[in-house]
């Protein structure tokens, strides 16, 4: 990597070279990393509605609590 590759217009290059990551469209300045405010609003209803949500055990009751 040359001492030029960190040039703010390079930088900005790569950045617009990036993808949205809802549609794949370019990325907008104003929206990164989305295209848009309506991909940034499709993306904030998926994490409001647990879109995002990793699988994981069960959370049953711990085994630390005795029981009666």
């Amino acid at each position: 990597m040359s001492a030029n590759d960190n040039t703010p217009l390079n930088r900005a290059r790569k950045r617009k070279a990036r993808i949205c990551p809802i549609c794949g469209k370019p990325r907008s300045d104003r929206y990164d990393p989305f295209c848009s405010e309506r991909c940034a609003d499709v993306d904030l209803h998926r994490w409001l509605r647990g879109g995002y949500v990793i699988p994981g055990a069960d959370s049953g009751p711990s085994s630390d609590v005795e029981e009666d």
